[in-house]
C-alpha cells in the first residue's frame, strides 16, 4: 500500500488528484467542527455520551465522525445520501420503469437514476433535519437546555442548515469521485471513522498493559481476517461453445463467474444494527434508560442483543444476496451468449446450481460478518475497558475496504497511464 502511494505521488496527474482529494477532505473536516446556531453543543454532547451512545444515533455519530453528537453543519453527514441510494436501489427492483431506465437506457439512464438519488437525498435531509430538531426540542422540554432559542425562525435555520450541510457533503463526495482518486462517498466515510483514532489511542493507553496487548493483537488479527475475506471469491467455471461465422471462429474459451464471499459488504451489519438498536432508541426517547429490561435485553452490551444482532445479520445477508444476484437471469444471459457450466444443462439446472452456490456463500459470508460485528461486543463484556474504545465491526470493515479499494484504484490508474505512455 505504501509503495503504491509512493509510486502514485511520483506521477504528476495522480499527485494532483491526491492533493485535490486531501483538500476536499480538509474542507469537510473543517465543516465538521462548525456548530449550528441556537444549539448548546456542550450540553448535547454530554447528554449524547451518557444516554444516546448505545442507540441507533450512536451508529450515525460514528459514521459522521462525532459531528452528529456536536450538532455541526455536517451533522447528518452522508447518511441521507446512503439512505437515498438504498431506497432507489430497492425501488429499481420494485418499479419496472426504474428497472428499464437502469438496464436499457445505458449511461443516460444511469444519469437519470443519479439525479433522482440527489433529489431524494435533499428530501431525506429535510426529513432527518426536522427529526433532529424535534429531538433537540423534546430534550430541551424535559430539562436539558440544548436549544437556546425557540420559535419559527430558529427552527428553520437549524433544519435548513442540516439539510444544506448534507447536500454539500454529497457534492463534495461527487467532486472526489470525478476529479479526485475516486470513491468519494467512501473516502468521506473513511475520513470520519479514522478521525476518532487519536481519542481511541488515549483511551487504549489508559487500560492495563495486558489488556492493551490483547486489544492490539486482536485488532491486527481482525484486519488480516477482513482483508483475506474481502478478496475471497468462489469462481464458477464457464465454457463458451465455438461458433463459426464465415472464416472466423468465435468462442470456445474458458472463463469464470466470480462470486465474492463478502458480496453484500457492510450493508447487513448496518441494517441489523439499525433494527436491533430501535428498542434502545425508543427507551432513550422516552427517558427509560434504566431497569432490568434495558440493561439485560435492549442495551447494546447485553447477550440478548448480541444473539438478535447475529440473527438479523443472517437475514439481511440473505435478503441482500437476493437483490444482487438473480440466478435465472444469469443462466439466461449465459445461454444467450453460448455459455454453459460444465456438467449442467442450460436453463433451470444451471440456475439451480448457481442458487445453491450462492446459498452456501451467503451462509459463510453471514458467519464472517457476525464474527466481525460481535467481536467488539463480546470483548467489551469480558473486558470493560474495551467498551470505551468505540471500536465497531462496521467501522473496521469500512476502513479496510476503502483502503483496499483506493489502492486498487490507484494501481489501475497507474497501469492505464503506463499503457497510454507506451502507445504514445
Amino acid at each position: 500500500m505504501l509503495e503504491t502511494l509512493k509510486n502514485a505521488w511520483k506521477i504528476p496527474e495522480l499527485r494532483k488528484k491526491i492533493i485535490f482529494t486531501l483538500f476536499i477532505l480538509l474542507i469537510y473536516r473543517a465543516g465538521n467542527v462548525i456548530p449550528v446556531p441556537y444549539i448548546d453543543t456542550a450540553t448535547l454532547t454530554n447528554y449524547f455520551d451518557s444516554v444516546l451512545s448505545s442507540t441507533i444515533l450512536g451508529l450515525y455519530n460514528a459514521m459522521s465522525g462525532s459531528a452528529f453528537s456536536r450538532a455541526t453543519i455536517f451533522a447528518l453527514s452522508i447518511q441521507p445520501y446512503i439512505n437515498a441510494s438504498i431506497i432507489i436501489q430497492l425501488l429499481t427492483i420494485a418499479i419496472p420503469a426504474l428497472e428499464r431506465m437502469a438496464k436499457e437506457e445505458g449511461e443516460e439512464g444511469q444519469k437519470k437514476i443519479a439525479r433522482i438519488t440527489r433529489y431524494t437525498t435533499v428530501g431525506l435531509g429535510l426529513l432527518m433535519g426536522w427529526a433532529y430538531h424535534q429531538m433537540l426540542v423534546n430534550y430541551t422540554a424535559s430539562g436539558f437546555s440544548i436549544v437556546t432559542e425557540k420559535g419559527f425562525v430558529p427552527a428553520m435555520v437549524i433544519i435548513l442548515t442540516f439539510t444544506a450541510g448534507s447536500a454539500f457533503v454529497m457534492w463534495l463526495g461527487e467532486q472526489i469521485t470525478e476529479f479526485g482518486i475516486g470513491n468519494g462517498i467512501s473516502m468521506i466515510l473513511f475520513a470520519n471513522i479514522i478521525s476518532g483514532i487519536p481519542g481511541m489511542i488515549g483511551t487504549l493507553f489508559s487500560m492495563v498493559w495486558w489488556q492493551i496487548i490483547i486489544v492490539l493483537v486482536g485488532m491486527v488479527a481482525l484486519v488480516l481476517f477482513i482483508i483475506f475475506i474481502n478478496d475471497a471469491e468462489r469462481r464458477i467455471q464457464i465454457q463458451y461453445a465455438k461458433r463459426v461465422v464465415g472464416r472466423k471462429v468465435y468462442g470456445g474459451q474458458n472463463t469464470n463467474l466470480p462470486i465474492k464471499v463478502s458480496m453484500s459488504g457492510v450493508m447487513p451489519i448496518i441494517f441489523a444494527q439499525s433494527i436491533c438498536s430501535l428498542p434502545a432508541t425508543i427507551c432513550a426517547f422516552t427517558g427509560k434508560t434504566s431497569g432490568w429490561w434495558y440493561n439485560n435485553v435492549w442495551s447494546s452490551s447485553s447477550w440478548f442483543y448480541a444473539v438478535m444482532y447475529f440473527l438479523m445479520i443472517f437475514f439481511f445477508s440473505w435478503f441482500y444476496s437476493t437483490i444482487q444476484y438473480d440466478p435465472v437471469e444469469i443462466a439466461n444471459n449465459l445461454n444467450k451468449n453460448g455459455g454453459f457450466i460444465p456438467g449442467f444443462r442450460p436453463g433451470r439446472p444451471t440456475a439451480n446450481f448457481i442458487q445453491k452456490v450462492i446459498n452456501k456463500i451467503v451462509v459463510f459470508g453471514a458467519v464472517y460478518l457476525g464474527i466481525v460485528a460481535l467481536l467488539p461486543i463480546v470483548a467489551g463484556n469480558l473486558m470493560s475497558g474495551v467498551r470505551n474504545l468505540a471500536i465497531g465491526g462496521t467501522s473496521v470493515i469500512i476502513v479496510v475496504g476503502v483502503a483496499l479499494e483506493t489502492v486498487k484504484a490507484l494501481e489501475a490508474q497507474m497501469l492505464m497511464r503506463h499503457y497510454k505512455g507506451f502507445l504514445d
